[in-house]
């Protein structure tokens, strides 16, 4: 864990011991004399303060007897400059982040836009931190929500080759066109691409690779559908082709469907796909804490179904 804390000099912080149970804010209030309950806030959103060397953000978040706590004297780099990234945990080997739509995970070689991971990148080194950022999983351009990076290769190794025992909650939310006949289903089905990087969906064994969607509906109004969706696995535009598979495309998408004659071509209220990564539970590959992340539902999709 050295690695991460090489650029935290001991006077640039202040440490406290928790001598009883409380919670953080609480704690902050309470040891920092002459600290407004504004301020205390303040330092939390500007991620000055840690934990048992850990980030934390939650004003709630619970404190034991022993903990260390540590308060940043001075605002430091070590925020993102982008308004599509949002960091929602990060410890000595895993940062969570929020992104926006419209923001590729991975750039392409040679690709100069932003991505979430040169974002990333150009934030440790700010810092001049001792790691580098690895992507465990990717979301769509156009989708927003969880993302999952390691900060070291040997841990995004560990969770490539265990996945399934280590991530066990990843749930998204979308809109859909029309409204759903079923109130919860499985699709299932074979994906494989074609030489347009098309993902083509089969009942039967095509070559490609098998994918599993749950689904759940959530509310149904205005001819629109929000729908919960859990996979059991992640497979390339697997939410997308299995929505297409149900007849109810996501509303958006112009690649997989969202051009029913209803709607009238190119169909777009809000601008974007209505696809948001809302879940993200895992157990860590280290202390093996289980760890659970949640967004909240995008207000403009909320808004479809008023």
């Amino acid at each position: 864990m050295s690695n991460y804390f090489d650029y935290k000099a001991a006077n640039h912080y202040t440490t406290y011991t928790v001598k009883e149970p409380t919670e953080l804010l609480q704690f902050l209030m309470q040891t920092i004399t002459g600290i407004s309950r504004t301020k205390a806030k303040e330092y939390l959103s500007q991620r000055m303060v840690y934990v048992n060397n850990q980030i934390i953000t939650q004003y709630n978040h619970p404190l034991k007897k022993g903990n260390i706590v540590q308060v940043a004297k001075n605002r430091h780099k070590n925020t993102i400059n982008s308004k599509m990234v949002r960091i929602v945990y990060e410890d000595a080997f895993l940062i969570v982040v929020e992104k926006k739509e419209g923001i590729l995970t991975n750039a392409l070689p040679g690709d100069r836009r932003d991505s979430v991971k040169s974002i990333l990148d150009d934030y440790v080194k700010r810092a001049n931190r001792a790691f580098t950022v690895h992507t465990v999983h990717r979301l769509d351009k156009g989708t927003s929500g969880l993302l999952l990076f390691a900060k070291r290769r040997d841990i995004q190794q560990i969770f490539v080759d265990n996945w399934k025992t280590l991530v066990f909650d990843r749930r998204y939310v979308a809109v859909v066109q029309g409204e759903m006949e079923k109130k919860s289903g499985t699709v299932a089905s074979w994906l494989t691409d074609n030489k347009m990087f098309v993902t083509y969906s089969s009942p039967t064994d095509n070559g490609g690779k098998y994918a599993v969607t749950h689904y759940r509906t959530l509310q149904r109004k205005n001819g629109y559908s929000l729908v919960e969706v859990k996979l059991d696995t992640g497979r390339k535009n697997q939410i997308r082709v299995h929505m297409l598979d149900l007849k109810h495309p996501i509303v958006g998408d112009f690649k997989y469907g969202s051009t029913a004659e209803a709607y009238g071509e190119r169909h777009n209220p809000i601008g974007r796909i209505c696809l948001h990564a809302f879940c993200l539970a895992f157990r860590h590959p280290i202390t093996g804490e289980i760890l659970k992340f949640e967004t909240p539902i995008p207000p403009a999709f909320s808004d479809l179904l008023k």
